[in-house]
């Protein structure tokens, strides 16, 4: 039996005025201890927002009475490490690359000033281990398109590979065969004879005019036996490597529309030293010549 002396709720706090199915909404207050914490909360808001950065301006933010910011806080440490760091920086600066000694100290230090930098900028083309992917070398193995001895790395880097920013940058161009150079069955009898000297399945009835075109439009790039040459970037068609693919679709597509890829000059956007440092990190990997 209810307690005589308990209230009625709906008089006490009445009621919200909605009805559903017969059921009355009571106009229960918020406990006050949650009521006073959101008051808090609300004031504590508003000095913040006088304090510190956070209203959104058209270029910028508002300031806050403190002028506290994460991007000086950043430019600060940075500095610091910098200042720490400029001994080492100025020695991998002065050094030959091809006579840091592996294991010494400032081959270490190149070694993991490289990785950050790789990560920070090169990881998105190259992949986080630089397996490379298509389009993209893999800068594991010892195929190198331009030499993967330590100086070849670091010119790479520093100039990269047909950009428009840098007149040093590598170049080369495979001409585009399939604008009104060669037929489709020219190209198809090629790209047989690719497929020929890098050991894949092929169709041997179509390997003599494919060796008579090869002879005639890629010899001069590629070699005589289709190895390639470095001082050329042309690649070895002879192994297992295709940055593009070497599948019979894939050399049908290269050969007829050809292929451009580019690499942005890094001397024009990092410092000497991180050049200089993801260089000795490429060069690390295993791949290096």
């Amino acid at each position: 039996m209810a307690d005589q002396n308990e209230k009625d709720p709906k008089e006490e706090f009445g009621t919200t005025g909605h009805t559903w199915d017969g059921i009355e909404e009571l106009n229960t207050p918020l406990p006050k201890w949650w009521l006073y914490t959101f008051y808090v909360t609300c004031v504590w808001g508003i000095i913040y927002t006088i304090l510190y950065p956070a209203w959104p301006l058209v270029n910028s933010a508002t300031e806050g009475v403190l002028g506290w910011s994460t991007r000086e806080n950043v430019a600060v440490a940075i500095a610091e490490h910098e200042e720490k760091n400029a001994p080492l920086a100025d020695a991998l600066n002065a050094v030959e690359l091809a006579a840091l000694e592996p294991g010494g100290d400032l081959h270490r230090y190149a070694t993991q000033r490289g990785a950050a930098v790789f990560g920070a900028h090169c990881s998105q083309c190259h992949g986080s281990g630089a397996q490379g992917a298509v389009g993209y070398p893999n800068l594991l193995d010892d195929a190198w398109l331009w030499g993967g001895d330590i100086d070849n790395i670091f010119y790479t880097v520093n100039h990269g590979i047909r950009n428009d920013t840098d007149f040093d940058a590598r170049y080369s161009e495979m001409p585009v065969f399939g604008e009104d150079y060669l037929s489709d069955e020219e190209i198809a009898s090629v790209v047989e004879y690719v497929l020929s000297i890098s050991n894949q399945e092929h169709d041997a009835a179509m390997l003599s005019l494919g060796s008579t075109i090869f002879a005639e439009n890629c010899t001069s790039c590629h070699g005589e036996n289709g190895m390639g040459m470095t001082e050329l970037g042309s690649p070895n068609l002879t192994d297992a490597i295709w940055l593009y693919g070497g599948d019979r679709e894939s050399l049908v597509e290269t050969i007829t529309y050809s292929r451009f890829g580019v690499m942005p000059a890094w001397g024009q956007r990092l410092p000497e030293a991180d050049i200089r440092a993801v260089s000795v990190y490429v060069h690390a990997l295993g791949g290096g010549e």
